[in-house]
């Protein structure tokens, strides 16, 4: 056992029923402000004859399936950025971050959970939230016929008939889901025996099998991207959109994971982890914000620049759109000028003031990030940001603050054998 003086090591999280209480308030509070949001969409949407003779009517329920979509991507990002952030620790054999691994491990939690709810909402809403479902698209007798689509249908149907059962995509969402519980099941129970037994056998465990799912995170997350997000809006592509999803999920991720070390440093755990820690999470929420903008702008830039038709689509509809169009700025705001002028210095980056409210808002940030995302593609000029959207944040954002934290308590909340731990400990910058 590495051998640091004057700090608890078998130090476990208590999850209180205050803690308890406080979630479940922020939670009721939710599904009341959701069950508003519901009735007054219920009885306040407008009709649309034209739509309604179409076939294509706006109905309530639309709105809870693209917001159940955009939470349930949304907060699978971020637990699984958990997991991947714990492998990189291992992977790199980094020494500063021991005293926060379990920190990082425990938003993976929630994944089991995300899995299940991903693939409900897909088989109860998929002709609601992706267009490629409809069957008349892949017939070239019907007059809703489209050629690019069909183009496409092989990547979501194959190997059975287009426009029939999206065999393809929902085994590659099975894998992505089973490959990512089952390396996140393998590091927690690798990361937990290594508290029993002294030396580096399970550290050397760990980083092998941390190498392995970086590689397979770096290919599953970059589909994933395409298939729950880039596939919403069929006709359009961007060969950036695997690392813009990539770069939202991890600056999410982060400022998570920093706002939970600031929680449990706050409540007397996590002894050994000083302002230094706190110091280098402040710069990773700072330098991946930067990088967020950067994949960003290129996007757009490009985009921009070549003004190709089926390109700049993206941006038109969002651009110019009344409903969306403000939460274009809302969403630089947030996720750059935000962390670049507040983070910028030395001393911000050390204060838990500063990262608890810029963190706050980087969450915040990135969810209007993925609204921006979804619903312009799901719900065109019928979106908003209103009580439904407000509720169904807080449902989800209890859950997970639920999940993560149950999983917390009761267990070591430091890797007390990490053969690094005593170079954590002298951590300085």
């Amino acid at each position: 056992m590495a051998q640091v003086s004057n700090y608890n090591l078998d130090q476990k999280f208590d999850f209180t029923a205050s803690l308890k209480k406080t979630i479940m308030t922020v939670l009721g509070l939710g599904v009341a402000l959701f069950a508003v949001g519901v009735i007054t969409s219920l009885f306040g949407g407008h009709h649309d004859e034209a739509a309604e003779a179409s076939g294509h009517a706006y109905h309530w329920y639309h709105r809870v399936f693209a917001n159940l979509w955009i939470n349930n991507v949304y907060f699978t990002g971020i637990a699984v950025i958990g997991v991947f952030f714990f492998a990189i620790q291992y992977a790199a054999q980094a020494g500063w971050s021991t005293g926060i691994l379990r920190v990082m491990l425990s938003l993976g939690n929630w994944l089991p959970i995300a899995g299940v709810l991903m693939i409900v909402t897909f088989f109860v809403a998929s002709h609601d939230l992706f267009h490629w479902t409809h069957s008349y698209l892949f017939d070239k007798n019907d007059p809703q016929y489209d050629y690019i689509i069909d183009g496409k249908g092989a990547y979501f149907y194959w190997p059975m008939e287009k426009g029939s059962f999206p065999i393809f995509f929902i085994i590659r969402m099975i894998a992505f889901f089973g490959i990512w519980v089952f390396f996140f099941n393998k590091l927690k129970n690798l990361s937990f025996a290594e508290d029993n037994l002294s030396g580096s056998h399970d550290w050397s465990n760990i980083r092998k099998w941390s190498a392995i799912f970086l590689v397979l995170f770096a290919v599953s997350s970059s589909i994933a991207a395409w298939d729950w997000i880039m596939s919403i809006d069929t006709h359009w592509f961007s060969t950036m959109f695997g690392w813009y999803v990539f770069a939202s999920w991890f600056v999410a991720g982060l400022s998570v994971i920093t706002l939970i070390t600031l929680f449990l440093k706050g409540k007397g755990y996590l002894e050994m982890v000083n302002e230094n820690h706190i110091h280098d999470l402040g710069k990773f929420v700072f330098a991946f914000s930067i990088f967020w903008t950067y994949i960003w702008f290129s996007q757009f830039l490009l985009i921009y620049y070549a003004n190709i038709p089926e390109e700049s689509v993206y941006f038109v509809e969002r651009l110019q759109s009344d409903v969306y169009s403000p939460f274009i700025f809302v969403n630089l705001a947030l996720n750059f000028v935000l962390p670049f002028l507040v983070l910028m210095t030395r001393d911000s980056k050390r204060h838990g003031v500063f990262l608890k409210v810029v963190c706050s808002l980087i969450i915040l940030g990135h969810w209007f990030d993925f609204f921006l995302m979804v619903q312009p593609g799901t719900l065109g000029h019928n979106g908003g940001f209103g009580l439904m959207e407000i509720g169904m944040l807080l449902i989800f954002g209890s859950a997970f603050a639920f999940v993560v934290f149950k999983s917390l308590a009761g267990k070591n909340l430091v890797a007390k054998n990490h053969p690094m731990l005593e170079e954590s400990y002298h951590h300085h910058i």
